[in-house]
C-alpha cells in the first residue's frame, strides 16, 4: 500500500484521502493508516484541509523514495488483490447454465437454426465443458460461437490487477471486458462487476498472448487472453490457420482443459498456478482429425457439425436478410438464387450466400447511383461477381 501511495502521489504532485480512494479503489480508513504511517516517517508534508480532509504532498524524503519504488515498477492504480483471493473469486463465479430448446431458440434468435443443431448445443452449454464447432465455411460457425454468450443472464466480479509475488499482473481490460456500474458499499471497490467476457481470436494468435507480457518501461505484467476470459467464453476462430500451429496451441493447454488450471511465470523464474475457469470453443472448416490428435480430442467433450443448409433453411435466410436490406425482390428470387449458387459443379448451399449477394446488389445500386434491386439479371451479375470461375 505504501508503494502505491508514494507512486500515486509523485504522480499527481497534491492530493488527499479521498482522491486516492477514488484512484486507488482503497477505502479511506485504510488509506488513513498508510497516511498515518508516512507521516511518521516524514514522507508526507501537509499542506492544508479540504473540509474534514488533509491535503498534502510528497516530501523530499518521500520523493526519493517514490523515485525508488518507481524503478521497480510504475503501476500506479487500483490496488490489486492477492493471487489466493482471484482463485476463490474466480472458482466461486464459475457458469452454471440452466436452458432447454425454448431458451436457446431465443438466444439465437436472429440465426436460423435447427432444431437438431439446438439439441446439441443446449448440452454442450450446460456442460460448460471446450467444444469444437466444425463444418464447411460459411455456415455460421462463427456466429453461433459469438452468440453463446446470450445465455449467461449474471454477471461476474474480477479485479483490476492480481499481485503475485509482489508483481503486479494488470487484468481488467475496458477493450474486452464490459463494465456495469454498480453501487453497494458492500462491495470491495478492487474489483469490478463486468458482464461475463468473450474473447475471440483468429489468425493473429501466437503463443506470446497466452503467456503473461512484461511492458519492460512499466514492470507491469499484462495477463494472457485465457486469463482475461475466465468466467465466460474463449472463442478460436478458423483454429488450424492461426500463426501458432494447432500443435502448439493443443500442446500448451492440453492440462488446463482436463484439470481447469494453468500455470504462468514471472520473468525471474516464478511458476504459479491460475484458475483456467473457461469455456474455449474451437471454430474450424477443417477436418478434426487434421488438426488434433485422439489425445487431444477426448479432452474436447463436445463436438457440434455445422452442416450445410437445406432448401427450406436457405429460404428462411434469403428472406431475412432481404427484408433486412429492403431490397424489393421477385416472389421467385430465393429459388432463382439457389439454382445460381448450385451451378458450374457446386452441390452445397451455404447460409452465408443470401447475406453475401445483398451486400454486392448494394453495392451495385450504388455504383450506378439508384436503390438495389432483386431481378434474375441482377442476381446474376452479383452471384458472376461472387463466385470464381472452376
Amino acid at each position: 500500500m505504501l508503494d502505491l501511495v508514494v507512486r500515486r502521489l509523485l504522480l499527481e504532485g497534491f492530493s488527499n484521502l479521498q482522491s486516492l480512494s477514488n484512484t486507488l479503489k482503497l477505502s479511506v480508513p485504510i488509506l488513513n493508516i498508510v497516511f498515518t504511517h508516512m507521516r511518521q516517517l516524514q514522507l508526507v508534508e501537509v499542506k492544508g484541509m479540504l473540509g474534514n480532509d488533509y491535503n498534502f504532498t510528497l516530501s523530499q524524503a518521500g520523493k526519493m523514495l517514490a523515485g525508488e519504488r518507481f524503478q521497480i515498477s510504475q503501476y500506479a492504480g487500483a490496488a490489486p488483490v492477492s493471487l489466493k483471493d482471484y482463485h476463490s473469486a474466480t472458482k466461486a463465479q464459475a457458469a452454471q447454465v440452466r436452458i432447454d430448446r425454448k431458451i436457446l431458440r431465443s438466444a439465437f434468435s436472429d440465426l436460423v437454426v435447427s432444431d437438431s443443431l439446438l439439441d446439441q448445443l443446449g448440452p454442450a452449454l450446460i456442460s460448460q465443458n471446450s467444444i469444437f464447432v466444425y463444418g464447411p465455411t460459411g455456415n455460421g460457425k462463427t456466429s453461433l460461437a459469438e452468440r453463446m454468450l446470450r445465455v449467461y443472464q449474471d454477471a461476474v466480479l474480477m479485479p483490476y490487477a492480481v499481485e503475485v509475488d509482489n508483481q503486479v499482473i494488470s487484468l481488467y481490460d475496458p477493450v474486452v471486458h464490459q463494465k456495469l456500474e454498480i453501487d453497494d458499499p458492500d462491495v470491495d471497490p478492487r474489483w469490478v462487476l463486468c458482464r461475463r467476457p468473450c474473447i475471440v481470436v483468429g489468425g493473429e494468435l501466437i503463443p506470446s498472448m497466452l503467456e503473461l507480457r512484461l511492458d519492460e518501461s512499466s514492470g507491469i505484467y499484462a495477463a494472457p487472453l485465457q486469463m482475461k476470459a475466465n468466467n465466460g467464453i474463449f472463442i478460436i476462430d478458423d483454429f488450424g490457420r492461426q500463426l501458432m500451429s494447432p500443435r502448439d496451441l493443443l500442446n500448451r493447454w492440453i492440462v488446463p482443459l482436463d484439470r481447469r488450471v494453468d500455470y504462468l511465470m514471472l520473468r525471474y523464474g516464478v511458476k504459479f498456478q491460475i484458475p483456467f475457469e473457461l469455456m474455449v470453443v474451437f471454430s474450424t472448416n477443417l477436418e478434426p482429425s487434421d488438426l488434433a490428435d485422439e489425445a487431444f480430442l477426448r479432452r474436447i467433450h463436445n463436438k457440434i457439425f455445422v452442416d450445410a443448409v437445406d432448401d427450406k433453411a436457405f429460404d428462411q435466410i434469403f428472406h431475412r436478410v432481404v427484408t433486412g436490406y429492403s431490397i424489393p425482390c421477385e416472389p421467385d428470387s430465393a429459388e432463382y438464387l439457389r439454382k445460381l449458387c448450385l451451378r458450374e459443379g457446386r452441390t452445397e448451399l451455404r447460409a452465408c450466400y443470401p447475406g453475401d449477394i445483398c451486400n454486392i446488389l448494394t453495392s451495385i445500386g450504388k455504383y450506378e447511383g439508384r436503390p438495389p434491386f432483386m431481378s434474375k439479371s441482377e442476381l446474376e451479375r452479383a452471384t458472376a461477381l461472387y463466385f470464381a470461375k472452376g
